[in-house]
């Protein structure tokens, strides 16, 4: 299954990642009017530490812990992905702490958000691997 891969070596720290998945995940056709003003909510995020810089998302992992710590179901793994259904969350959290990557966020509205590998957005690979400018984020079968 295809995954995606960050290269620290080659994070600038641009975090245009996180706009372009913001921009992805909104639902708006125009970037300007999804993101003029707006605080971003992007479902990867760029850390830095000792002058390094990556970035942090869902690694959809074979055994994933947030999965079976969801008590509601509103986490699932479906071919490889772990996909998120809004409607079941009731904002317990427990998904946020149970992941070992930090990888699930909570969102504006109360629940959570995680990536999804755009598999919602057009495009065929994730935003935040089609709009890295230096290629330090790939999407590919390891």
């Amino acid at each position: 299954m295809k995954r995606v891969y960050v290269n620290e070596e080659w994070c600038l720290g641009c975090h245009l990642c996180e706009y372009y998945c913001a921009f992805a995940n909104s639902g708006v056709s125009d970037m300007v009017k999804a993101l003029k003003n707006v605080r971003i909510n992007p479902r990867i995020r760029i850390e830095e530490e000792k002058g390094i810089s990556f970035a942090v998302s869902c690694r959809h992992c074979e055994e994933p812990l947030c999965v079976k710590s969801c008590i509601t179901g509103a986490l699932t793994r479906e071919n490889g992905v772990i996909t998120f259904n809004h409607d079941k969350c009731v904002g317990c959290y427990t998904c946020i702490l149970s992941c070992p990557y930090g990888a699930i966020m909570p969102s504006e509205d109360g629940v959570v958000q995680k990536c999804e590998l755009c598999l919602n957005n057009a495009g065929g690979s994730p935003a935040c691997v089609q709009h890295c400018p230096n290629q330090a984020i790939i999407f590919e079968e390891r």
